[in-house]
């Protein structure tokens, strides 16, 4: 799948969230003053992605007090994203995509190696939209850990 870059404008989208509602990124665009945090992560619940989300989670103030909002996004179903928001406290949105749509038009979605292993999967990955949707920064193959200060640092805010 080819991956978004700077300058590139971003495919809109509306999932269901782990709250029972749904979260479309033209309303979120529009919420903010500078834009829209994406990220992607292959599974609630995990050690890796349990690390990135707390991360989002303790950064969730200062990333909109700079004027950005957050959302998340992984193959899990609803359910499972709904556990895994109120075991971390999770306040900002997670929305599934088990159809892999939005990971595939975001180039989220690929080959990845594991241990000498080839597979199709989530490639954790992290998309800041402009509120007109234009893509100002996509980075892929991001480690988890460490993930949020070092995107902190990239967007001119204090870690």
């Amino acid at each position: 799948m080819p991956r978004l870059d700077a300058g590139d404008h971003a495919p809109d989208f509306t999932l269901p969230t782990a709250d029972g509602g749904q979260v479309a990124l033209a309303d979120l665009r529009r919420s903010t003053d500078k834009g829209v945090i994406v990220y992607f992560y292959p599974a609630a619940a995990t050690p890796g992605c349990t690390k990135e989300a707390c991360d989002f989670r303790d950064s969730l103030a200062a990333l909109q007090a700079a004027g950005y909002a957050v959302v998340g996004l992984s193959p899990d179903g609803v359910d499972k994203l709904a556990k895994f928001a109120d075991a971390e406290s999770l306040t900002f949105p997670l929305a599934s995509d088990a159809e892999h749509t939005v990971l595939e038009a975001y180039g989220a979605w690929g080959e990845k190696k594991n241990y000498g292993r080839t597979y199709t999967g989530v490639i954790r990955s992290t998309v800041v939209l402009a509120p007109d949707g234009t893509v100002t920064l996509a980075q892929y193959n991001v480690r988890a850990t460490g993930h949020v200060a070092r995107l902190r640092k990239l967007l001119g805010l204090a870690a």
